[in-house]
């Protein structure tokens, strides 16, 4: 998932074959394609049947959305099991899966996963989604109200609770992670002086403005803009839980500082892609992981022209689009700039 929006869905088939082979189909990249290997060696040593003499077709819907990242690997292992007999079918419609396996079969955390909470809560329509994760994506990911979310650290345990029959194992359900302790943001009370520039950025942060700062270099401009964040009021729960599924998609897997407004200060020499999010799939950028709080821009001269320019449409909308060969990807970008 490279924006807050549905995950793609899989299909498999299954046919007895004198010529075994393994395809995946529906714009795998190279690192979906490995999970072949992954998911082979997870059977293997988790002591499951891998099917012989068959021919194995596993289809990634939509086929125009390119697939890329590990998260796939469970899936398409839950899927194959249940093709073959060996897990039952009908259980798995009430669950979403996601999650890397290790060789040994070990669930390791994906990107992503709020996001994931946030598309499966949206399109559940009032009924409550499940969802299968890694401990670690699935303590970010429990934190989303209206989906219910099921902690598992190895395929096996996964295999246990959708087995046929009646002696299954239920899945653990997700606590969400606890909130740290607020650290807060330097405050602009410990400033001496500067009385002027104080209240310029009283007036911008209770107006949403933004600020240009010019002064020579050592009078405080760096020092009053760090301390900006905090005269804006903390987030409300929505403002946090979008922010927080921004920060997901990169490759963080913590969430530092839950429920504070996010202060980002990229170094002048920041191309126009690492400001407003680019790459193939792409990425939010700056301006994006900034999305209800502050971006500073020290040493704004410096900056490369194009990409000052490219923060024209995002400062006018509060959103920006990233179009590819392939795709668009949409994100949210309302910020104060500094």
């Amino acid at each position: 998932m490279d924006s807050i929006g549905a995950p793609p869905d899989a299909e498999w088939e299954l046919r007895f074959t004198y010529r075994p082979s393994f395809t995946l189909v529906g714009l795998a990249d190279t690192e979906v394609k490995e999970a072949r290997e992954r998911v082979r060696a997870a059977l293997q040593t988790s002591a499951l049947e891998w099917p012989t003499n068959k021919r194995i077709t596993v289809n990634l819907a939509p086929a125009d959305l390119p697939k890329e990242s590990g998260r796939f690997d469970l899936p398409i292992a839950i899927g194959i099991l249940a093709a073959s007999g060996q897990l039952d079918a009908a259980r798995l419609e009430a669950f979403e899966f996601a999650g890397e396996l290790s060789l040994a079969g070990e669930l390791r955390p994906v990107r992503g996963a709020l996001a994931m909470a946030l598309a499966a809560a949206h399109e559940g329509g009032g009924v409550q989604r499940a969802m299968v994760l890694p401990a670690e994506s699935a303590a970010q990911a429990a934190r989303v109200a209206g989906v219910r979310v099921h902690t598992a650290a190895h395929l096996l345990e996964v295999v246990r609770a959708l087995q046929p029959g009646d002696a299954t194992e239920p899945l653990p359900l997700a606590q969400a992670e606890p909130d740290a302790a607020p650290t807060g943001w330097p405050e602009l009370r410990e400033v001496k002086g500067q009385a002027g520039a104080k209240r310029a950025l009283e007036i911008a942060a209770a107006g949403g403005h933004g600020v240009l700062m010019v002064g020579p270099p050592g009078s405080g401009k760096s020092m009053l803009a760090q301390r900006f964040a905090s005269l804006l009021p903390p987030l409300t729960h929505d403002e946090a839980m979008e922010s927080a599924a921004l920060l997901s998609l990169t490759a963080q897997a913590a969430l530092p500082r839950w429920g504070e407004r996010p202060y980002r200060a990229p170094h002048h020499s920041a191309s126009a892609a690492a400001l407003v999010g680019g790459g193939s799939p792409p990425r939010p950028g700056e301006i994006s992981l900034a999305h209800h709080g502050v971006l500073f821009l020290d040493e704004l001269p410096e900056f490369p022209r194009h990409a000052l320019e490219a923060l024209r449409e995002p400062l006018e909308t509060g959103r920006v689009t990233i179009s590819r060969a392939a795709r668009q990807s949409d994100f949210p970008a309302r910020f104060q700039e500094l």
